[in-house]
């Protein structure tokens, strides 16, 4: 089998979103997917990775894992290099499941578990979308709409409840069999100093929100605290203490990751484990990670990290460590299918994100299968290779932006 030619696809209500299709001459299509910057990581997929890929043998999983990775500049971090890396191996991982007749869950060592559990992110169902969030996290709530959607309303804005009604929502989410939900009540006080302080109004005002949880629901519930890595470190550490008594799940990216020591310190001033890892690639970044301290329970994008190849190796990495896992999605439909076959997989798996806004909207629409989610839990389709498909009709649509290199393109 060899790969023919790959595929782009991008849509206008989904701007930070970018689908790739790697197709066959045996008639198999591979599916991948990022997120953020769609317009540059499509110039790479299609100046570098095609290329690179037409021609070869798309069976040679860890091959073209080490020649996309082996490149003079760009191998480093989440840029567009790696999330169009990421997209291609994912791609490339639901070819093999397909050609061998096997889900992608069966390729990585088959299941440790049937399902694992689910948290929900507190977000709306137009959270995220655009490409604002590529620039700086802190943009997402400086505005003074807190990035709650102003359009569209779905019947999940699970943000603007998190804020106006965060006992409700809890309760509403434990009613669904979900028993986690990730909230980031201080985001929007972080524009005021740069993230170098946090006033005590702010402070008790962000605290009172995962109070008003536990009046509710106890700890029927965790609560994932978000940080967004829009603190430095003395206000990440008041934060952190002041909130303490309220037994939250874990805090995540409490700073940025670029100054690991930084990080460590943070997670040597709390009992609480620090979440990390979704804005890092590569499993040598990783180690770092993990030989610093800096986080007790290791995060990561599948389509930002390098794919699953990546990203499996970097869960055993971490159970070396004996570090779990929890694969992030904020993002897209088929990234969180790759993480429903990992997180099966990997016995180190603790949880898996998702969000309900998503996966119960649009997530519908842009691909033919979703992962199962029932009583707060998720298994990955049981189909060959990731075990679902981008819908057809998205590529006969007129506004869709479709780009295609074959071997005849490359002259």
């Amino acid at each position: 089998m060899k790969v023919t030619g790959i595929r782009t696809i991008r849509l206008p209500e989904h701007p930070q979103m970018l689908w790739l299709q790697v197709m066959t001459d045996e008639g198999l299509t591979g599916l991948g997917e990022t997120c953020l910057g769609p317009a540059t990581v499509e110039a790479h997929l299609h100046e570098t990775v095609a290329p690179y890929l037409i021609g070869q043998d798309p069976g040679r999983l860890a091959a073209h894992r080490r020649g996309l990775y082996d490149v003079f500049v760009g191998y480093e971090g989440t840029g567009a290099e790696t999330r169009g890396n990421s997209a291609t191996d994912v791609a490339l991982w639901d070819i093999a499941g397909q050609a061998a007749g096997l889900p992608v869950t069966s390729l990585l060592g088959g299941r440790t578990r049937d399902s694992i559990r689910i948290y929900n992110t507190c977000a709306g169902a137009r959270y995220g979308r655009g490409n604002r969030g590529a620039l700086k996290a802190s943009d997402r709530a400086t505005a003074g709409d807190r990035g709650l959607p102003q359009d569209e309303p779905g019947r999940y804005e699970d943000l603007q409840a998190a804020i106006e009604r965060p006992g409700e929502l809890a309760r509403d989410l434990l009613d669904q069999g979900i028993s986690g939900m990730k909230i980031w009540p201080f985001d929007q006080y972080a524009a005021a100093t740069g993230g170098h302080d946090i006033r005590p109004e702010d402070l008790r005002a962000g605290v009172r929100i995962i109070e008003q949880i536990r009046d509710a629901v106890g700890d029927a519930i965790d609560v994932h605290l978000e940080l967004h890595a829009v603190w430095h470190l003395p206000a990440a550490i008041r934060i952190a203490k002041a909130v303490e008594p309220f037994n939250p799940y874990w805090f995540e990216d409490a700073v940025k990751a670029h100054d690991l020591e930084a990080a460590a310190r943070f997670a040597a001033s709390t009992t609480v484990p620090a979440a990390m890892g979704e804005t890092l690639a590569g499993r040598w970044t990783f180690r770092r990670l993990m030989e610093t301290g800096a986080a007790r329970i290791i995060m990561f994008d599948i389509g930002w990290v390098g794919g699953l190849s990546e990203a499996s190796a970097i869960a055993a990495l971490a159970e070396s460590y004996e570090l779990p896992i929890a694969p992030h999605d904020c993002t897209g439909p088929v990234v969180l299918t790759a993480s429903a076959h990992l997180s099966t997989s990997a016995p180190n798996a603790m949880v898996q994100e998702t969000v309900r806004a998503y996966y119960r909207g649009w997530y519908g629409d842009i691909v033919t299968t979703l992962p199962v989610i029932e009583h707060g839990q998720i298994a990955p389709p049981p189909g060959p290779g990731l075990g679902t498909a981008l819908r057809p009709e998205l590529l006969t649509r007129p506004d869709a932006l479709i780009r295609t290199t074959t071997a005849a393109d490359l002259g």
